[in-house]
């Protein structure tokens, strides 16, 4: 039982700094948006028969 107990601490242990690592990204790391302008050519409007 004691085995069982130390591999659930460090699994916990994993997911903790896990979970620390992406409130810490979401936290401190600026968004900064841009705009994006893609060209889609008419001929993919078109539907292609089988």
């Amino acid at each position: 039982m004691p085995s069982l107990f130390r591999f659930l601490f460090f699994v916990g242990l994993i997911g903790a700094l896990g979970y620390g690592a992406v409130f810490a990204l979401a936290t401190f790391v600026q968004y900064q948006p841009r705009e994006i302008i893609v060209t889609v050519p008419p001929d993919r409007f078109v539907k292609q028969p089988n």
